[in-house]
């Protein structure tokens, strides 16, 4: 059974103790699995766009620079080749896609494996609700305070909750980032000490399941 601390956004109530859904939280850790979902986000941001000039793409190079032989220099054919100033370049890169994919079932159970390492730590917190009228540092400051958490912090939200003003609050604090549970992703939860969700993204997380 994994269980977290539940608290309440209004008010200084104390926290009461929930139950976590043990298919997502209390299951065994493969990290063979984090490890290829992070390689694969992150080779999926890249972009591949980097490219150089092959000596038969640079300008120039219409006619022999100079005769065969007779003149004490080296032989050379054209002003394109590589070993000149302004020549081609041997194997460079050219445009690809570094795209990777894994299965759904895989991704699944990296996203499980993760969630379940940081609620064996002990990491994870509840609040019943995260709503902001209007963008406030100092609430958001505030509400890590009172869950115990100050850094390195991975705010979940539903998607409901989850809007401008409510980003907007948490970007100016180092270290804590914000998201609605539909873009909860492997890399952002091992990057982030700590996990914060409120109890529409719990809920979320267990249909999506």
């Amino acid at each position: 059974m994994v269980e977290a601390k539940q608290y309440t956004f209004d008010g200084a109530d104390e926290p009461h103790i929930v139950e976590l859904d043990d298919a997502l939280f209390g299951a065994s850790i493969n990290n063979d699995l984090l490890y290829r979902t992070v390689r694969m986000q992150q080779m999926n941001h890249r972009q591949g766009t980097s490219s150089t000039k092959t000596r038969g793409e640079v300008s120039g190079g219409g006619r022999k620079p100079w005769r065969q032989k007779g003149t004490g220099r080296a032989r050379a054919g054209s002003r394109r080749s590589p070993v000149w100033v302004g020549g081609g370049t041997i194997f460079g890169p050219k445009p690809r896609s570094y795209h990777i994919k894994l299965t759904k079932k895989m991704v699944r159970g990296a996203l499980v494996s993760a969630l379940s390492d940081r609620a064996a730590g002990g990491n994870i917190a509840v609040v019943d609700r995260i709503v902001f009228d209007t963008p406030k540092t100092k609430q958001a400051l505030s509400l890590l305070d009172k869950v115990g958490m100050t850094a390195s912090v991975l705010v979940v939200v539903g998607n409901d909750e989850y809007n401008r003003t409510l980003k907007k609050s948490f970007s100016n604090l180092p270290g804590v980032k914000c998201l609605s549970s539909v873009g909860l992703n492997v890399y952002d939860i091992l990057r982030h000490d700590g996990l914060i969700f409120s109890a529409q993204a719990l809920d979320e997380l267990k249909e999506r399941s």
